[in-house]
């Protein structure tokens, strides 16, 4: 069966219509239901002035991600060379996102510097700090380090919902329901100078993991969501 699957998941014409369902879906679940935004005003904030920053994401909370996006300002997102990753890649170009491609194996270089490029020229990225496999909800040490070189900040942002699945998938993946109430919410920017040293860097990477991890509390808390535990305290 897996095999089976596989196959038929490397399929272009099933790939096609698995992205084209998917992106209906998510239109659907938006205008279906009732969605409000928290703490808005700080990603707009950097949209207006023109100031780049990460978008720090969980894998687990990336399917509304594309409403989070209130502007007309081009978003990027990091995306890996792995099927699923292919598969978020087709589905957020929907929505006029455009994509980065990186792999933990090779190629990293490539797409690091297509990132540092975008967010050089004042550019926007969205990262999952535990993609593309995990462990799930803590942060690689990775987005970190990019934002040092480029010198911008982490603003986490998360969504909720109170009618919806959470899968049994590495990621406890959410999957919200139509006519359902939503929420998207953003924490405080984390600053990332380009001085940072070892023990600044894991300092950071901590504080990213810990203010995702309480968004996405706060998020579950307004929903009336039941909260996954996490390892950050």
């Amino acid at each position: 069966m897996k095999r089976i699957l596989k196959y038929l998941f490397n399929q272009e014409k099933i790939q096609q219509t698995l992205c084209l369902l998917g992106a209906m879906y998510i239109r659907i679940v938006r205008y279906t239901g009732f969605w409000s935004v928290v703490r808005g005003n700080i990603p707009k904030s950097y949209w207006d002035a023109h100031k780049p920053f990460i978008a720090a994401i969980w894998h687990g909370r990336i399917l509304m991600m594309p409403y989070c996006w209130a502007t007309r300002k081009k978003g990027y997102m990091l995306v890996s060379k792995h099927r699923d990753g292919q598969l978020i890649s087709s589905i957020i170009k929907k929505f006029g996102f455009q994509t980065i491609e990186a792999s933990t194996n090779k190629g990293g270089e490539v797409g690091l510097r297509v990132i540092l490029n975008v967010l050089g020229e004042g550019g926007y990225v969205g990262i999952t700090p535990d993609g593309p496999r995990g462990p799930c909800m803590q942060a690689s040490i990775g987005i970190v380090r990019v934002a040092r070189m480029a010198g911008v900040p982490i603003i986490p942002v998360s969504f909720s919902v109170r009618q919806g699945k959470q899968l049994g998938t590495w990621d406890n993946f959410l999957l919200p329901w139509p006519f359902s109430s939503g929420v998207i919410v953003w924490g405080k920017p984390i600053e990332v100078s380009k001085d940072l040293d070892a023990n600044d860097i894991e300092k950071k990477r901590f504080e990213v993991e810990k203010g995702l991890n309480a968004i996405v509390k706060e998020a579950d808390q307004i929903t009336g969501r039941k909260s996954i535990p996490t390892t950050a305290s």
